[in-house]
């Protein structure tokens, strides 16, 4: 589906789309389906959220930027449904740390795509080793004692 629309921005850094309501009832997929948005040359995936009662899907800085857009700009967006399966990719240093910790792995196995890619993009994030170790230990910890974060 496409439509036209204005990329809404609040504050330095926050951007989104709204969703038209009748796009929202074409896609026939909840409140919060997960799609993939094409502006301009660039996709991206992620799933639309209610935002002061509106349907809009996030609009990073990095997303932004590799479309050529900015907040206020009019654009074309053409979405569609994503039923592919989210997967995270886990670091081989992370999955050491979960393989060696049952109670933290447990976790790890039902926290959902969102929670996973936290951890993970924490970890990566990371400039320097030390950093990273100490942000692994940080999530094997609130793991084993079963928080999501």
């Amino acid at each position: 589906m496409r439509f036209r629309t204005t990329i809404k921005s609040s504050g330095k850094n926050a951007a989104g789309i709204p969703v038209p309501p009748e796009v929202m009832e074409a896609l026939a997929a909840g409140k919060k389906p997960p799609v993939t948005v094409t502006v301009g040359r660039h996709t991206y995936r992620s799933s639309v959220a209610t935002v002061d009662g509106q349907p809009m899907i996030s609009f990073s800085a990095e997303n932004r930027s590799k479309a050529g857009v900015a907040g206020g700009d009019e654009v074309d967006v053409e979405i569609e449904l994503d039923t592919a399966p989210r997967e995270v990719t886990v670091p081989d240093d992370l999955a050491a740390a979960l393989a060696g910790d049952d109670a933290a792995r447990d976790t790890w196995d039902r926290l959902s795509y969102s929670n996973r890619s936290w951890h993970v993009l924490s970890i990566e994030g990371a400039r320097t080793d030390e950093t990273r170790q100490r942000r692994i230990a940080k999530s094997i910890e609130a793991l084993r004692a079963g928080r999501p974060r």
